[in-house]
């Protein structure tokens, strides 16, 4: 489904990835992880359009998507779901959800929040308070549930678990599992909990210093803890 090939970019004139490379196949949870400042978000940030490419190519279901911005992306079924629960804080979660829509039709929202409420029934009742008096772990799951609104095929993830208690943590990942195999949606997954992030994914690609320095099963990774302490030295 998604393929990045010997991609090279940066902040301003930073070099943050050198020749990074990895794929996503169709209905595949692939996770990255790797240390602070490795060059993870900027591969999502690259892959969603927010940032240019200065060299190597990225295609979607073969067709090349560089160069894109993100609501080109977005029609494409292509959506992003930064770290930060990064929810509008004064709007309603109905309002929240409509956002995240906000490319389909009257109807076609209708039929996408009925959706996406069946995977988070937390925010059923909560749906005309203010975004801002939610929990931590609730607002993780509108930013969650607003970035499955459009046709999501793949779905960008950086740092889910970010801020969650450790009880709100399981409940986003099997959040995440249930989407996953009920809507077949593809997902690439940042995370710092690796052992958590390792318990879902397919496979699973390792950073550092901009570069790929591992890339296989997660099985490889939890039979071996010395790669993954080698991974974050």
């Amino acid at each position: 489904m998604l393929k990045i090939e010997n991609i090279k970019t940066g902040y301003h004139k930073k070099p943050v990835l050198f020749d990074v490379s990895l794929e996503v196949s169709a209905g595949e949870i692939v996770a990255i992880i790797g240390p602070n400042g490795a060059g993870k978000s900027t591969i999502l940030k690259a892959v969603s359009g927010l940032l240019p490419l200065w060299a190597g190519k990225i295609a979607l279901e073969g067709e090349s998507i560089q160069g894109n911005n993100t609501s080109k992306n977005i029609k494409k079924g292509l959506t992003f779901c930064p770290q930060g629960n990064r929810v509008f804080d004064e709007l309603s979660v109905k309002e929240n959800l409509e956002i995240g829509g906000s490319l389909l039709s009257k109807e076609k929202i209708k039929q996408r929040m009925a959706l996406v409420l069946d995977f988070f029934p937390v925010l059923v009742e909560r749906l005309n308070e203010s975004a801002g008096n939610l929990s931590g772990g609730e607002q993780q799951m509108l930013a969650l549930g607003r970035a499955l609104m459009p046709e999501t095929r793949l779905l960008l993830l950086d740092e889910p678990s970010l801020g969650l208690a450790p009880n709100l943590l399981t409940d986003v990942f099997e959040r995440l599992m249930e989407i996953n195999r009920e809507l077949g949606i593809a997902m690439l997954v940042v995370e710092q909990k690796v052992n958590r992030v390792l318990g879902i994914c397919h496979r699973v690609v390792g950073i550092k210093l901009g570069r790929v320095a591992f890339s296989g099963m997660p099985g490889e990774l939890l039979d071996n803890q010395s790669v993954v302490k080698q991974l974050f030295l």
